[in-house]
């Protein structure tokens, strides 16, 4: 075993074991490939779990990041920086008027919705949707509707209750006199690449509490449009982003719409590293960089992805919008997956019999190419099929 090798397993037994990891060590990434320890190269089609927005080392983030620390790394929340403000200008603008809390991730962004939403509505109650995934963190965690994922660490956060997704009846139901915050994903993510129908999404609009869109896998781009809500024909109260909204640096965001703005104040809420400037610096870049052609691209080549996998033996049906795609196949998703890093491609599961495709919004026409024959190949030899 050579000596860096021995180093690298040494290392991994020093981590916590809260993943299910692959034996495989990724080390460099330009575009949308990865190389690992090994010198092999990889076709990432999971994109980091719907992170790299621009594709791994985009000039556009790495510029503005390298620029950024050589001007400042970091500065209390206690005084102003302008990647922060800059920022927050620029997610408004997308939004169409909004105020930004900047932190790290998207758990954290789940967490200052909820308890934006105490503080503006005065209720505890939250509605959300079963098969959701928000975060692990204990209060979004508490608005995940995946019971495997919430039973070990109960009770959790009370007054929360989960209604299956697109059921309009449902939904109304469960909203009372207590209930001040529906949350709910587009696009539920992982549970299984299920998109919402307008229908449903303009019934809770028409609700009375406050509605916040999780598009912490959705937003920036991901589906065709820089938020997924503008395909649904609805403006929600409260929008948490994270995941592509740096290309790949941790930060989070909770945008509140300024109709609904002026409820939190100072000591309410915070977060040390929230807003550092390199992860502001590199977020701003790459929202200058969705603009229309992007996003023209992101629709056309998703579609074209979507064909192409819809067309494979053993896929079911094919879900989802823009270059965030579920594949339900007659197999184990979790033994595609495998088969298909073998050959060489990175995707994802999204539940046991979904398999999910998350590339970079700037994946090119050879690339899905290569990858639907991967696929093609790993389907063909029948992998993980269902007896």
């Amino acid at each position: 075993m050579s000596a860096p090798t021995k180093t690298l397993l040494q290392g991994l037994d020093r981590l916590l074991p809260t993943y299910a990891r692959a034996d495989l060590t990724i080390v460099r990434g330009e575009g949308a490939q990865v190389c690992d320890s090994e010198g092999h190269e990889y076709l990432d089609f999971g994109g980091g779990i719907a992170v790299m927005s621009l594709g791994h080392c985009h000039p556009a983030p790495l510029k503005a990041a390298q620029e950024q620390l050589e001007r400042l790394w970091h500065a209390s929340n206690l005084y102003r920086t302008e990647p922060a403000e800059e920022l927050a200008l620029r997610l408004s603008e997308r939004f169409g008027g909004a105020q930004a809390f900047l932190c790290n991730s998207g758990a954290e962004s789940i967490e200052a919705a909820i308890k934006y939403a105490r503080k503006a509505t005065g209720k505890t109650g939250v509605v959300a949707l079963d098969g959701s995934f928000h975060g692990r963190t204990l209060g979004a965690l508490s608005v995940t509707g995946q019971p495997a994922k919430r039973e070990a660490f109960a009770p959790l956060v009370p007054g929360v209750s989960f209604v299956p997704p697109n059921d309009i009846e449902a939904l109304e139901a469960a909203v009372d006199h207590e209930v001040g915050l529906i949350v709910l994903e587009p696009i539920l993510g992982e549970g299984g690449v299920i998109p919402l129908t307008p229908e449903f999404v303009a019934a809770a609009a028409a609700l009375e509490p406050l509605l916040c869109c999780d598009e912490i896998q959705t937003g920036v781009g991901r589906t065709g449009s820089f938020f997924a809500f503008e395909q649904l024909g609805v403006r929600p109260d409260l929008v948490t982003l994270a995941k592509g909204l740096a290309n790949g640096l941790p930060i989070g965001a909770l945008l509140v719409a300024d109709d609904v703005a002026g409820s939190f104040a100072p000591g309410d809420h915070g977060s040390t590293f929230g807003g550092n400037p390199v992860s502001c610096a590199a977020a701003c870049a790459v929202v200058d960089a969705i603009d229309d052609e992007l996003l023209q691209g992101v629709r056309t080549r998703g579609d074209r992805l979507a064909d192409g996998v819809a067309a494979l033996p053993g896929v079911r049906q094919i879900r989802g919008r823009g270059l965030l795609l579920g594949a339900v196949v007659d197999a184990v998703a979790s033994e595609i997956v495998a088969a298909c890093r073998e050959r060489g491609l990175l995707v994802l599961t999204a539940g046991d019999d979904v398999v999910r495709l998350a590339p970079p919004l700037t994946i090119d026409d050879a690339d899905i190419a290569m990858a639907l024959a991967i696929l093609e190949a790993v389907f063909g030899e029948g992998h993980g099929r269902v007896k």
